[in-house]
C-alpha cells in the first residue's frame, strides 16, 4: 500500500511523502491493527504517524518525538492512494 501524503508545516513550504512497506508495518506495530483496517477510514493520528515515519525514510529532518512533529504541522492530507494489489478490470465482450 502506498499513500501520498501532503504535509503543510507551520513554517516553510508544503512537502509530499509516500508510505512504503516499512512505514505501514511500523504503523501496524504501533496501533496493533492491520493495514486492511485502513479501508474503513484513516484517522489524523494515523496519517501523521505515517508522514512522520515516511519523512524519516526519505531523510527529511523531523524532531525526535512524534508529538513534537505533530505540533509543527498545520495540516496533513492524503493526495493519492494506491492499493497494495491493484487488479485489472476484467475484459468484456462487445456485441
Amino acid at each position: 500500500m502506498q499513500i501520498d501524503i501532503l504535509v503543510t508545516p507551520n513554517e516553510g513550504e508544503p512537502y509530499k511523502v509516500q508510505t512504503n512497506l516499512f512505514v505501514v508495518v511500523a504503523w501496524e506495530r504501533k496501533t496493533k491493527r492491520k493495514a486492511s483496517d485502513l479501508a474503513q477510514g484513516i484517522g489524523m493520528e494515523d496519517l501523521a504517524f505515517m508522514a512522520f515515519e515516511a519523512c524519516k525514510q526519505c531523510n527529511i529532518p523531523v524532531p525526535p518525538s512524534f508529538d513534537e512533529y505533530i505540533k509543527r504541522c498545520r495540516s496533513i492530507e492524503v493526495v493519492s492512494e494506491e492499493p497494495a494489489n491493484p487488479t485489472n478490470v476484467a475484459p468484456t465482450s462487445e456485441d
